[in-house]
């Protein structure tokens, strides 16, 4: 490959001072709102390494790799010593090898030992994990971080296999859009710096925390108006500061990323477009497989199956299993109830299954509670990382379970909400999250003002 190509992809090799010549740097510091993802400070960086960095596509994986350049170089890390390439321009293995042959030739001219090398969208690459496998079973890597980003988990997450005992201090790096705290954040960094954090879900911490917090509810409430319209992708976010709205090429570019991962996926877009509008118009109801089957043209269970697990490694949705409160064990037989990833996607999936969605808010408000429990699970060591519905003559939206209880949440979100006393098996903890009405010594908390207090 020619050199001129990777100095082109690579500025700050003229200088450190050239960083800010980058194009997608340029484009993160005109936007009117920057987001700076918390990964940049949790992310390590000790040879040998091989990291992954997987999330869906246009949620910032790009931006979080420049701001990490940029914070090496701050640290006097030499230019020469950080490569960056987007192999979306490359065919297969054999032009990756070629790609990293001729970085080394470069690094081996400037006396460079160890390099900070970020491959970014490398799934675009055809069997790229051929050449990092030979590249380190060679030891060409042995002092070097590699980090490698990728939108198709499914893809990212199959080709991992391959690196067993191969990965050195290596760890699997995953970036979602913005959860509601995280909005706030970015949106008023003043009122973000007043909130309390939750650690736990017991009932204690919850009731303590929201009654500190109710002071700010009124400046929650309007932010959570906003989120629900939005959501968390920078792009949308960007959209709407600028017009107060979400642009129609927003929307395109948002469609046109998931089609394009369902094909990489040897997924049809046609009957995943059918199978989405099925599912739509189900949520927030508990569905089956079957069911969905019988309603469309695609007459076979595993097929829909199939996708829906598709669905869920590009982080479209979300799939909740129903629950034993007596034993907490999962009833895999039992009908499921799927969650949006991103209320963006009510508008995105309006658009292009042709429907118009009913009570959007409300389903909007319960999608993004299980959403955002099933991300505070996966970030604490005390909750397992799923997140589950029961149902009977009533419904419990969304559960949390430990080894030894459960914690059930129900969303209501007309004008009026009343205590729910409700003690299943081993679900002790019961919460009710209302739009506007607080009410502590019954547990009724709005979803603001919870959301606000979850670090997800």
């Amino acid at each position: 490959m020619e050199r001129t190509v990777l100095l082109a992809k690579n500025p700050w090799w003229k200088g450190k001072e050239h960083f800010k010549e980058d194009e997608e740097f340029k484009k993160w510091e005109e936007k009117k709102i920057k987001w700076q993802p918390k990964l940049l400070s949790e992310i390590t960086f000790k040879p040998f390494s091989l990291h992954f960095l997987f999330g869906p596509r246009q949620v910032g994986k790009t931006t979080l790799i420049k701001l990490m350049i940029q914070k090496l170089l701050e640290k006097e890390v030499k230019p020469e010593q950080i490569f960056y390439f987007k192999c979306d321009e490359l065919k297969d293995y054999k032009e990756l090898h070629d790609l990293l042959e001729t970085y080394f030739s470069i690094r081996e001219e400037f006396d460079v030992k160890s390099s900070h090398i970020f491959l970014d969208e490398i799934t675009f690459a055809e069997e790229w994990f051929r050449t990092i496998k030979s590249l380190i079973d060679e030891g060409k890597f042995k002092e070097d971080i590699v980090f490698i980003s990728g939108s198709v988990s499914l893809e990212i997450k199959k080709e991992i296999e391959y690196f067993p005992g191969r990965r050195g201090g290596g760890k699997d790096y995953l970036l979602r859009p913005l959860s509601f705290r995280e909005f706030i954040k970015i949106m008023n960094e003043g009122l973000y710096k007043k909130l309390l954090k939750l650690s736990s879900l017991s009932e204690k911490e919850i009731i303590e925390k929201s009654i500190k917090t109710f002071p700010y509810f009124n400046e929650l409430d309007k932010l959570f108006s906003i989120y629900l319209k939005i959501g968390g992708f920078p792009l949308a976010i960007n959209s709407y500061a600028e017009t107060k709205g979400i642009s129609s090429s927003v929307k395109e570019t948002y469609i046109s990323w998931i089609k394009g991962d369902l094909v990489k996926v040897n997924r049809s877009p046609e009957i995943a477009r059918e199978i989405m509008k099925s599912i739509i118009q189900k949520i927030p109801n508990p569905m089956s497989w079957e069911g969905i089957a019988k309603e469309t043209s695609i007459k076979s269970p595993k097929t829909i199956n199939s996708y829906a697990h598709t669905f869920e490694e590009m982080f479209l949705i979300a799939i909740s299993h129903y629950i034993n409160l007596n034993n907490l064990t999962i009833e895999f037989g039992k009908n499921k109830k799927i969650h949006l990833g991103d209320p963006i996607f009510y508008e995105l999936f309006e658009e292009w299954c042709l429907i118009e969605v009913k009570e959007k808010e409300n389903k909007k408000a319960e999608n993004i509670l299980a959403y955002h429990l099933l991300r505070f699970s996966k970030s604490s060591e005390i909750f397992a990382d799923e997140v589950f519905y029961w149902r009977n003559s009533t419904e419990v939206d969304a559960i949390i379970r430990t080894k030894e209880k459960a914690v059930g949440f129900e969303v209501k979100w007309g004008k009026s909400a009343k205590q729910i006393k409700l003690i299943i098996g081993k679900m002790k903890d019961f919460f009710v999250l209302s739009k506007k009405i607080f009410e502590p010594k019954q547990k009724i908390i709005p979803l603001s003002i919870f959301l606000a207090l979850l670090d997800a």
